[in-house]
C-alpha cells in the first residue's frame, strides 16, 4: 500500500489522481488533501477518502469546512499548511499538482523529508531544476514525472544512461491555431478568451489550456526534460503530433527511436508513477490503431509561436532566467484572461521581461525567488 499525499486536488490532474486512486484501493491511499478555494469539493473528497489531514489556500473558509467534516479530518491553511501536508510521516510520495510557484517550497520540504515526489507543477522544475534534481539525489528519493510527454520519456529510458541518448523528442499537438493558412500571424493577434481555451485534444485547467495555445507549454517541459533527464538543452527537441497519441520518443545514439503510444488520458501517466516500478492492470485507458487510423509529425512553427525559441534561450543560458520566463509567463497569461492583453501580446511580454533581466548564474533559492518576484512586478509594470 503506497500512501499518497495530493496537492491540488480539486485541479484536473488532482481529480484524475482521485479517479486512479478509486481504481486501486488495494495499493493507493490518499492521507493528505491540499485544495486552492474549491471548498465544497474538498468537503465530497475528504468524505470520501477520509484522509488525516487537508488544506485550503482561503483561510476564511477552514471553519466551515472543518465543521462540514465528522472531525476525523483536520483542515489547515496557507503555505505552511502545504508544507505539513508534504513532510507528513505516514506519506510515501507526495503528488504536486498545483499551478504556479506555490509548489516549489513543498516539493523541497518532501524531499529533505525523505518522502518521493510526483510532479504534475513544470514551475517547480522550470524555476529550481539544478536545486531539486541536486537535493533528490542527496536525500536518496525519486522526482517521478506526471506530465505525459515526460512520463513517454521516462518509460522510453527505462534506466539508460544520457550518453546513450541522441536526441529527447516531446510531442506538441500544436494547440487550436496549429493551422497555419487559418491562423495566420495576423490572426493569431485578434485571438480571444474563449478560442484559445479549445483544446483540441485535452480537457486540462485555464493556465495550461492557454499556455497549450502559445505553446509555452511545451517551452516549459522543454527546460523541465532539461533538468529531469539530465541532458543539455540543444539534445531536447520538440515535434507537432496533432494526434496526441505518441507522447514522446527517444532517440538513442544507434538511430533507434522508441516511442509511448496511448489515447490521451491522464490517469495513466498518474498512475505510473503512483505505482512506479509496477505496471498494474486498469481499464481506463483503451487504445485503437485502426481507428485512429494515422499519426503525423510536423515541424513546429517558431515564427508563428516564438514561446519556444525562449523557453531554449532560458534553457541555453540557465542561472534565473528560467524563473522568469516563468513568472513573465503566468502574469501575462493572467493578463491575457482578464483581457488587458492580447494573445501575441503573452509572448511578446515575456520576451520584454526576459531582455530586461541580468542575469544570477548558480543561483541560490532565495535569488530564484528573488528574479521570480522581480519578474512578475516587470510583467505587470
Amino acid at each position: 500500500m503506497k500512501r499518497v499525499v495530493l496537492l491540488g486536488s480539486t485541479g484536473s490532474i488532482g481529480t484524475s489522481t482521485l479517479k486512479v486512486v478509486e481504481d486501486q484501493p488495494d495499493l493507493l491511499q490518499l492521507v493528505g488533501l491540499a485544495a486552492g478555494g474549491n471548498a465544497e469539493l474538498l468537503v465530497e473528497q475528504c468524505r470520501r477518502h477520509r484522509p488525516r489531514l487537508a488544506s485550503l489556500n482561503d483561510p476564511s473558509k477552514v471553519a466551515a469546512t472543518q465543521s462540514a467534516l465528522d472531525g476525523s479530518t483536520r483542515v489547515l491553511s496557507g503555505s505552511a499548511a502545504l508544507v505539513e501536508l508534504a513532510t507528513m510521516p505516514e506519506a510515501d510520495i507526495v503528488l504536486i499538482a498545483i499551478v504556479g510557484t506555490a509548489g516549489l517550497e513543498p516539493a523541497l520540504a518532501a524531499i529533505r523529508a525523505g518522502k518521493d515526489i510526483a510532479v504534475a507543477s513544470k514551475e517547480i522544475l522550470v524555476m529550481a531544476g539544478e536545486i531539486v534534481m541536486r537535493e533528490a539525489r542527496t536525500h536518496g528519493v525519486k522526482v517521478l514525472a506526471v506530465d505525459s510527454e515526460h512520463s513517454a520519456i521516462f518509460q522510453c529510458l527505462d534506466g539508460k544512461p544520457a550518453s546513450s541518448v541522441r536526441n529527447l523528442w516531446l510531442t506538441a499537438s500544436g494547440g487550436p491555431f496549429r493551422n497555419a493558412a487559418q491562423w495566420t500571424a495576423e490572426a493569431l493577434a485578434g485571438v480571444t478568451l474563449e478560442q484559445a481555451l479549445k483544446h483540441p485534444s485535452w480537457v486540462m485547467g485555464r493556465k495550461i489550456t492557454i499556455d497549450s495555445a502559445t505553446l509555452f507549454n511545451k517551452g516549459l517541459e522543454m527546460i523541465e526534460a532539461r533538468w529531469l533527464f539530465d541532458i543539455e538543452m540543444p539534445r531536447v527537441q520538440v515535434v507537432v503530433h496533432p494526434q496526441s497519441i505518441v507522447h514522446s520518443m527517444v532517440e538513442y545514439v544507434d538511430g533507434s527511436v522508441i516511442a509511448q503510444l496511448s489515447t490521451p488520458d491522464m490517469c495513466l501517466p498518474i498512475q505510473y508513477a503512483l505505482l512506479y516500478p509496477d505496471r498494474v492492470a486498469s481499464e481506463r485507458v483503451q487504445t485503437n490503431f485502426a481507428k485512429i487510423g494515422q499519426l503525423t509529425f510536423e515541424e513546429p512553427d517558431t515564427e508563428r509561436f516564438p514561446a519556444l525559441r525562449l523557453a531554449r534561450r532560458a534553457g541555453d543560458v540557465g542561472g534565473t532566467l528560467p524563473a522568469v520566463l516563468n513568472a513573465a509567463n503566468e502574469v501575462a497569461v493572467e493578463r491575457f484572461c482578464r483581457r488587458e492583453l492580447g494573445f501575441t501580446g503573452i509572448t511578446a511580454s515575456v520576451a520584454r521581461v526576459m531582455d530586461a533581466h541580468r542575469v544570477v548564474d548558480s543561483p541560490s533559492l532565495d535569488q530564484i525567488l528573488e528574479a521570480d518576484r522581480w519578474a512578475r512586478v516587470e510583467a505587470a509594470r
